[in-house]
Formats: structure tokens, sequence, C-alpha cells
């Protein structure tokens, strides 16, 4: 149960509320003006059966001033602010910080994942929880909800935009999402809580987490020494991907503000410039209660909302733990329309055929962004547990259309949860010799000197992870992370030979290198400025240049080559330890130096079959993966790789392909390969067709030949 405020700072903000100064208070009450003031400036508390008259004359209940949770509800209701337009004519097409990023529920995850991850409560040592629910509103529901954020105030604004949307594009949005609502009969919410957390914290205008969030741009307040952001830009995701440009917020405070902690509430919304009513507004509006102490209590600030009000706004918390809660109203998803995605035309259960509002197709993309991207944060092992628990639900009306799922990182990424285990617990060994073994191994980061200076600051040993993959999505990876445990950088590893067997790879620097880790926190602050807005990989920045120097980035080069190196000695095998059973495979495969091309290919030279590896997959097809040495030259040929059986006498049957799929260096095109301009060496691997075998793939020996031209005939 929540504390009462104490009771003069309460009853001095309810006089301010319900416009009454402490002599209307007392003449009301019979008593002097003295006695009030003693109240206000807490001196002495009024009796019992004074209280029944203070809320009388408040216009509210007993119980609401001996519990003083709440502020009475006479005086200034709750109103949409908007921001008067600029007395020197500029105008704002939107807020610039929303374009950073796409209109995309993972990019979303991502951002308001960090950020709970940068406010977590670190004392209890438990996790941040952080829970996804995607809430889809139609008939009476939607109804309701309108009300309750005053949509009838809001109208002749959404009005307003829609009539300039060919000018503007945040305009474009805003009338599309208007549109879908009414016309479609829907509204997607997506609410993102977060649970041990700090919760916005500080005054509404003064610095504090509240103002940094709710009031300004480009500002960014973390709590933790290893915070994922710096730029102030990620909860612009936030008004990104609501295409009405509306998000509530609910936070619960980790440090009371007036007294109180629970039910802060405050909406904001984003919109152009406009004129609605021969009045012209800049363009971001507030939800809230009308401040007395500004110029004619026009502007709003946060109020103390009861549980009735934050059900309706559907803000309802589900337990008094601190942390925050963000509702994206009108949520779309424009990525999940990316053509490559075979769900992406799908319709819903409503039969829409926009997939940015295709709640299931939403559900699994957030499920994915949280194992993809915080899969590290999410495992724990020996004395180290788990920073973030995270899930996902979705409902319709209230109904559940997907019961919540629990984000598990041995699901996602069992590999790279296995490695990172193994870390923890202290089982990780020098070499990799059986399955389901981690090695270790330390690379160095060289920290360079700021402020332009030449030298080493000193060395941060690097730690490196390497097992085999198991059930991963894209194998021979090397993840990236420091404190935070984000996913900051994902890479592959250049010039792999062929045969190498599948692996990942995680490189924990910073903070995650452990604890005690020499230059620890000196390489936590260097890789921090070397992350862009989207925090997504390390490189050059402005702010890497500013406080170090131009060159600054060579030294996370030189990481990377350290990195690559090191992975290499770890999985490459020497040619002489490869089992007979290979041996014999290759003996089966041989490359036809010959050429059975029937057109000649001009110039000084062409494409050659370099390198072969083979064996036998579980449906009993051949598995081929070949390497090819490409000429200098400006244009190269296309290239047919064809696949014949090998015979005594005869012409060769050919093979069909049941797949080829293009490595390194090249493109795969209706069974042709073109080849990258200025690459020097190419890779493919296939798959033949088994129903094209004549004879058991065992009793085969196989020959590959690379002919010129498409469509080349046996």
């Amino acid at each position: 149960m929540e504390a009462g405020e104490e009771f003069g700072p309460w009853l001095a903000r309810q006089l301010k509320l319900a416009h009454k100064t402490q002599a209307e208070l007392a003449e009301e009450l019979g008593l002097t003006r003295a006695a009030v003031s003693a109240w206000i400036t807490r001196r002495s508390v009024p009796r019992p059966t004074v209280m029944g008259e203070i809320a009388k004359a408040l216009g509210t209940d007993l119980g609401t001033v001996h519990t003083r949770t709440t502020d009475t509800q006479a005086g200034l209701p709750v109103v949409w602010y908007h921001r008067p337009g600029y007395q020197d004519g500029g105008r704002d097409g939107g807020n610039a910080a929303a374009f950073a990023f796409d209109a995309d529920v993972q990019v979303l995850a991502r951002e308001t994942c960090q950020n709970s991850l940068d406010e977590r409560l670190v004392e209890n040592g438990r996790p941040v929880r952080v829970r996804y629910t995607i809430h889809e509103l139609t008939g009476e529901a939607l109804e309701a909800f309108r009300a309750a954020i005053l949509w009838d105030d809001l109208q002749p604004h959404y009005e307003a935009v829609s009539r300039s949307a060919a000018d503007q594009k945040v305009g474009r949005v805003v009338d599309a999402g208007v549109r879908d609502m009414f016309e479609k009969g829907r509204l997607i919410l997506l609410r993102i809580d977060d649970y041990n957390a700090s919760g916005l914290t500080g005054d509404d205008y003064d610095d504090g987490k509240f103002a940094a969030v709710v009031r300004r741009q480009l500002e960014s307040l973390k709590s933790g020494r290893d915070a994922g952001g710096s730029y102030g830009l990620g909860k612009a995701t936030l008004w990104a991907t609501s295409a009405l440009g509306m998000v509530l917020i609910n936070s619960t405070l980790s440090v009371p503000h007036e007294g109180r902690t629970e039910r802060r509430v405050i909406g904001r919304l984003e919109l152009p410039w406009r004129v609605v009513d021969g009045n012209s507004y800049a363009g971001p509006a507030w939800l809230g209660r009308p401040d007395p102490e500004t110029p004619g209590a026009e502007v709003v600030r946060s109020w103390w909302a009861d549980e009735e009000t934050v059900e309706r706004l559907h803000l309802t918390r589900e337990n008094d733990e601190a942390g925050t809660s963000f509702l994206v109203v009108g949520a779309h998803d424009v990525a999940s329309l990316d053509q490559s995605r075979p769900d992406s035309a799908d319709e819903d259960e409503s039969g829409s055929d926009d997939g940015t509002r295709d709640i299931r197709v939403m559900h699994r993309r957030l499920v994915e962004a949280l194992g993809r991207d915080f899969w590290a944060a999410m495992t724990g092992g020996g004395s180290r547990l788990p920073l973030l628990e995270t899930s996902v639900r979705t409902l319709r009306n209230g109904e559940v259309v997907i019961e919540e799922e629990k984000v598990d990182p041995t699901d996602k990424q069992p590999s790279r949860a296995r490695a990172l285990r193994a870390f923890y617990e202290g089982t990780t060994v020098d070499r990799l010799t059986e399955a389901g073994q981690v090695a270790l191994r330390t690379v160095p980061l060289r920290l360079p000197l700021s402020g332009g200076r030449s030298g080493t600051l000193g060395t941060h040993p690097g730690v490196l992870l390497v097992t085999d993959a198991e059930g991963d999505d894209v194998p021979n990876q090397v993840h990236s992370l420091r404190g935070n445990r984000m996913t900051i950088k994902k890479s592959g590893v250049a010039n792999l030979p062929l045969g190498v067997n599948p692996f990942q790879a995680v490189l924990l620097v910073g903070r995650a290198a452990g604890e005690t880790a020499p230059f620890a926190e000196e390489a936590e602050e260097f890789l921090r400025a070397a992350e862009p807005p989207e925090h997504d990989r390390w490189g050059q920045t402005e702010e890497l240049t500013l406080r170090w120097s131009h060159s600054a980035h060579h030294r996370i080069a030189r990481l990377t080559t350290e990195v690559n190196a090191a992975v290499k000695e770890l999985v490459v095998r020497p040619r002489s330890t490869g089992s007979q059973e290979n041996a014999k495979l290759r003996k089966k495969l041989t490359v036809s130096r010959k050429s059975a091309a029937p057109k000649r290919v001009p110039g000084p030279g062409k494409p050659e079959l370099d390198g072969l590896d083979a064996e036998i997959g579980a449906g009993r097809e051949w598995r081929i993966t070949a390497e090819v040495r490409l000429p200098r030259a400006e244009e190269l040929p296309v290239m047919t790789p064809v696949v014949l059986l090998d015979v005594r006498s005869g012409s060769r049957p050919r093979l069909d392909w049941a797949e080829l799929v293009a490595v390194e260096g090249c493109e795969v095109e209706d069974g042709v390969l073109r080849f990258t301009p200025g690459a020097r060496r190419a890779v493919f691997r296939g798959s033949t067709d088994v129903t094209s075998h004549p004879v058991r793939t065992e009793l085969t020996r196989l020959v590959l030949e690379l002919r010129a031209g498409a469509g080349s005939e046996a």
C-alpha cells in the first residue's frame, strides 16, 4: 500500500487546484488563517473532527483527505494542452528525432528494452522485467478508449493535420492512422511495462528523468554506468511507432515525488504545425492537469491518477513495483511489409490487408527481436544472475489472442547462451575437442589516450567465447556486447577456409568481460562513444573523434582483426587430422579441369574451381561446398555449376540441384553464378536432388564442372 503524502504539501496543492486561498479555507472552516498556515508549513495537523470539514470544503471524501494518495477531483480537470505556435512564425513539420528510426516494432523493442536495462534497480540483485502487450480495440472498447483520451477535443487538430497531409510526411502518416481507426473500426495499442526499474522520477520541469523523457529532446539521463543509450534519441521510437503520434505514460516511482510514488500519469502527442479555429499550434501537446502556477494555468503537468482512470486509459500496472508503462496508441509496424517476408502480405483474422497492423505478425517480430538482441542479458550462470526477463502477449478487446510468451534465450540462441553460461560457470576450455565445449581466448583492445594525444592508455583483455553452432539462425557469427549485455555488433569471420564446422562466437568487452578486468570502465566508455544512435555497431562517430581522435576507430578495427584470427585458430582444423570417412568422401568428388563448356569465353581468363568439400546428408543427398578462383578482369562471365556421376564408360549422368546458394563473392540466379566485380574468390554451396540419383548415393562418385554461360546442357 502506498504511503500518503504529508498533509501540509498535499493541502497546499489542493488549494491551488481548487483556486482557494488559505484565508478562504479558514473562513469556510470557521478558523483563523494562522491555523491553516500552520498546517501548510507542517507545524501542526488538523484534529480528526476538522478533517471532514476540510473534505467538504475541497469537494472530496473523507478517505481522500486521510490517505492523501491522490489529488481531489475538485478544481482544474485533466485536459490536452497544445503548445502555441512560435511568435516568430517558425514551423515544425514534426519531431525530427523520430526520423532517426523506422516505424518498426523490432527497433522499438531494442530501444525500449535497452532503456529498461539502463534503469534497472541494481540494489536488490533482481532482473528488470519487461512485458509487451499488443491490444487491438474494436467496437465498444474502442469507443470507450476514445472517450478516455478526450478524442472530441483532439479531433479538430487531427482534421487540421489531415488537410495538410500532402505537404508533410508526418501528416500523411497521421492521416492514414486516423482513417484506419474510423474506416476499419480498430485501434492497436502497444504497451511496454517494466518492473524493478527506477520509474520517471523528478520534477515536471526541472532536471530529472521525467522531464528528460516527457518534456525534452536529445537529453539522456541514465542511471547505470554501463548504460546503453547516450543520445537521448531512443524514446523517439515510441512516438515513431504510433500512427497517431500519441503515447500515454503511467509511472511508479522508486523515489517519491510530492510524497507519492504510484500512478503518475501524463500523455504526450507529437503532431506537425497546424492551425485550428484560427490559432496556430507548434506541434506537441500534453495530456495532464493544468498547473495553477503557470500563466493562466494553461500548461499541464502530470497528475496522480486514481485506479479507475488508469484502467480506462489501459495503463493499469499489475503491482506497486517501481517502473513505467508506455502505451503507444495506434501502433503500426511498417517494416513488417518487407516483401522478403512471406507472411508480410498475409491478412489478419479481421480480414485486413494492412500488414502494418497485423497483431500476430507484431507478436512474432517482437519475440524475434528480444531473443536476437537481448539473449545475453537474459542469460545467467554461476554467481551471475540474468539482468532481464521479457515476455509478449496479444489481446483483442481484453480477450487473449496469443498467450503470454516468455522469451527463453536457450530456445532462441542455444549456442550463444551455452557459451556465456560456461564463461559464468568457469567451465570453458582452451581448445575445442568435443561437441558442446566452449573455448575461451582473450583478445586485446588497446585503448587510446583521450584528447588527441598519441599513445596507449592501457590494454583491455576482451573475452572471446567460441562453441559449435546448434540450432541458431545464422552460423559462423560473432556477437559483440558490453556491460548492459545487449548485442551491439553482429559480424561474420572473413576468409574462413572450406570445411569449417558451423560455430558461434561471443565477444565480451568492457564490464561484460568481468568487474575486475583491467581497464573495463575505460573500455566501456570508449566503446559506448563509438556507437551510433542505433547502437548496432562500433566505428567512427563524432563523439569518438571529439573526445579521442579522428583515428581512434582504428583501435576497434584492430580488435576485430584479433578476434577473427583467434576464431580461426580455434575452429580451423589441420588437414592432417581429417577423419578417414571425410578422406573417403573427398576421393569420391572430382574437379573436372577439362572444360566441357560449349562456349568460348573471351578475355585473359575465366573462373576456375579451386577447392571442394562434400558430405552425404541425412536425406542421402550430396552436400557440396566449392571454392572458385577468379581472374583479374573488369567483367567476369556467368558460370553454371554442373554435377555429374563419374562412370567408367559412356556419358556421365547429370544430377539435379535441390538447392544452390551463394556464400561469398557471387550471387546465384536460376542456377547460374554471377560473380561480384573485384572479387578474387567465390564460394557456393549446393545439395543434389536425391530423386535424380540413378543409384544409391554411397555407391557413386561425382564430378563437378564449372561451365561458361547460362543453361549449359550436359
